[in-house]
């Protein structure tokens, strides 16, 4: 059972990564975020500077992750869970970097949907989700 003070701290942190959401035009350089927003199937590939581009992907990845593992480590106050989502993380980092870097370095207009989905789990917690109910069914289990 969560105590209160727990579950405060964890809608916090939920807090703190809409607060990147909400803020992420101001916070992080990103041409792709009005492009994806139109009609991108039909638009040229944006103008971008490639190194920041890769910086900033990287530091909101970054972010997002840090707050996702306080929420996972907060809800199951394992260390085991929490060193295995790093792991997952890093991995999940160095897996869609690869394909991200190939699409903005060779953008085709018929490649645009997919890179929009790699990129989402690059700027995004979708791993959060994922891997708290994972956590969560494997707990149930284990019982």
């Amino acid at each position: 059972m969560l105590n209160p003070l727990r579950i405060v701290l964890i809608l916090m942190l939920f807090g703190l990564l809409v607060l990147v959401r909400v803020f992420e035009h101001e916070l992080f350089y990103d041409p792709y975020l009005l492009f994806f927003q139109n009609d991108y199937l039909y638009m040229d590939f944006p103008r971008r500077e490639t190194f920041k581009l890769i910086m900033f992907t990287t530091l909101r990845y970054v972010i997002n992750s840090s707050i996702s593992i306080g929420v996972i480590y907060l809800f199951f106050k394992d260390r085991g869970v929490v060193h295995f989502s790093f792991l997952i993380y890093v991995l999940a980092f160095l897996i869609f970097l690869m394909p991200f870097l190939y699409f903005v370095i060779n953008p085709r207009q018929e490649d645009y949907y997919l890179f929009f989905n790699i990129r989402r789990f690059l700027i995004q917690p979708i791993l959060l989700l994922i891997l708290l109910p994972a956590f969560y069914y494997q707990k149930l289990k284990t019982k």
